[in-house]
């Protein structure tokens, strides 16, 4: 049920009404905040059905594009930008679910490998299909309107150091 007004522009207007100052940031921000959570709830409810989650998924398919079909757990992790508890609970889930399991790394017993199963390689394509019929959470929002997005949101990742430098 939609909110009977705008919860940000009425959070803005308190944040100017305390004059606390970078009321155009607070709004972006929040807004950003407020539209990760709409777009992880369409992914998830799109991915319900292969019993994935949205950060499930980016590891599954992670592993599908990798050359082998297996990474170690720690370069997971560093791909996704998640800490290592992170990784391991993904990982957990995933193998109970049969779509993932541990290997030892060759050459390496202290290392594991995170596999992607035969099972693991179906579920991909289908699940990423689903994911784009709901254009990843943002139906409605026309290709411009995406590209523009994904464009400013460059401009932060790249302040934050997120991305490498220019070349």
């Amino acid at each position: 049920m939609p909110p009977e007004f705008d919860l940000i522009a009425e959070a803005r207007r308190n944040w100017e009404r305390h004059a606390f100052g970078e009321g155009d940031a607070m709004e972006a921000a929040t807004s950003i905040a407020r539209a990760h959570q709409v777009v992880m709830a369409a992914a998830d409810r799109a991915l319900a059905p292969f019993g994935l989650t949205f950060s499930r998924f980016e590891a599954l398919a992670l592993l599908h594009f990798s050359r082998r079909g297996a990474l170690p757990m720690g370069r997971v992790g560093a791909r996704l930008q998640v800490h290592a508890t992170s990784v391991t609970t993904l990982v957990d889930r995933l193998e109970r679910d049969g779509l993932v399991r541990r290997v030892p790394a060759a050459g390496d017993r202290r290392s594991v490998l995170a596999q992607i199963t035969d099972r693991g390689r179906e579920v991909v394509p289908r699940a990423a299909e689903a994911l784009a019929a709901v254009r990843f959470g943002l139906a409605g929002v026309d290709e411009g309107e995406v590209r523009a997005v994904a464009t400013s949101l460059r401009a932060v990742r790249r302040a934050a150091g997120d991305l490498p430098p220019a070349t």
